[in-house]
């Protein structure tokens, strides 16, 4: 369609461009509005997935006795194709910042059980009911929570292959997780739907109140049930009274009862961007240049990352909002589709690669 790939020139990027040109994904009917980003971000937001799916619980916990919950998408069996062998795919779905598991997120979950893949879904320590054990809370880059987990999986299914996609606020964990961990990082491929690439800079620069306020309130319902065990840590009135997602923010990670530090050196320690240059997976960002949360794409795109590094793939399209992405018909989200196709073309790619060269498969 309108799309367009912004790559360093490679022969990945060769074979990307052939696969996606060549998906219906890209080629579908679109939504009748196409220029109203914020309606479409709440049709995406407020649709709740069809069917609805069956998710098993299962709480993980980390080193420092804290706990995440993987919630494994299950069901419903009716679904075509009806869940994975040992060595299908595992997809880890990764929400936003916020812990919002969004009927969005859902809806790829039940798209990939249908094609074969594994999903689960990756909850943060105090986020969607996962048990707070202790007085602590994930930053918005620290991705030390994670790399636990994305151990435990391939511990869980060794032969398998571990791709990710976050949403939105999302991508800053997953972006900062790729670049720190580098070729260690387990994954053999990652995507990420609408992403905040400058955290920053997209704190200060607040986003729609639209949006703002639903996540705000969010927040603010989940640390409410840990008001007392966060006291001892942070001032839990003024944090329980910010009026933004940004004095929020700091209020939990910046004026801390026991280490308190700076907004600048918290920033320094959780761009997402920060160690890009080290990344060594394929990511793939889809992106909407009317994106109200995100921002104005000339500000907000680091058009110079996708242009000198063979790992990161922009696909911007003109048209579909925040995590939108709408078009007629069944799957009501094009860039589902999209992604699930890319990490397809991914594993055709490194097939042949292996095929060429003569590579042994990982053990």
């Amino acid at each position: 369609g309108r799309c367009r790939l912004l790559c360093k020139p490679s022969a990945l990027a060769q074979h990307l461009v052939r696969s996606l040109g060549r998906s219906a994904a890209l080629w579908g009917g679109r939504w009748l509005w196409p220029c109203w980003p914020r309606l479409q971000m709440l049709w995406q937001l407020l649709q709740p997935p069809e069917p609805e799916p069956v998710v098993a619980r299962e709480l993980l916990q980390l080193s420092d006795a804290g706990l995440v919950a993987l919630d494994w998408l299950v069901g419903p069996w009716g679904a075509a194709g009806g869940g994975g062998g040992v060595s299908s795919p595992v997809l880890l779905l990764i929400p936003n910042a916020a812990g919002k598991v969004t009927g969005g997120l859902l809806q790829l979950g039940l798209r990939a059980l249908e094609r074969g893949f594994i999903p689960v879904i990756f909850n943060r320590r105090g986020h969607n009911g996962c048990p707070l054990t202790t007085p602590r809370l994930q930053p918005f880059g620290d991705p030390g929570d994670l790399r636990e987990a994305v151990t435990y999986l391939r511990c869980r299914h060794p032969c398998a292959s571990l791709l990710a996609v976050s949403e939105g606020s999302g991508s800053g964990l997953l972006l900062a997780y790729l670049g720190e961990s580098g070729s260690s990082s387990r994954l053999a491929a990652a995507a990420c739907l609408s992403p905040i690439f400058r955290g920053r800079d997209w704190f200060e620069a607040r986003m729609p109140w639209l949006y703002e306020w639903p996540l705000l309130l969010h927040l603010k319902q989940g640390l409410s049930r840990y008001a007392g065990a966060l006291a001892e840590v942070v001032d839990t009135d003024r944090l329980l009274g910010s009026r933004s997602l940004r004095e929020l923010e700091e209020t939990l990670f910046c004026r801390t009862r026991s280490r308190p530090t700076s907004w600048e050196s918290y920033w320094e320690r959780n761009e997402p961007l920060r160690d890009a240059d080290e990344a060594a997976v394929p990511v793939l960002c889809l992106c909407s240049a009317d994106d109200p949360v995100r921002g104005p794409p000339a500000r907000s795109l680091p058009r110079e990352l996708f242009r000198s590094s063979p790992y990161f793939f922009l696909l911007l399209t003109p048209h579909g909002g925040h995590c939108g992405f709408p078009r007629r018909g069944p799957g009501r989200c094009w860039a589902h589709e999209a992604v699930l196709e890319y990490f397809r073309a991914m594993a055709e790619f490194l097939r042949t690669e292996e095929r060429r060269k003569g590579l042994p498969r990982p053990r």
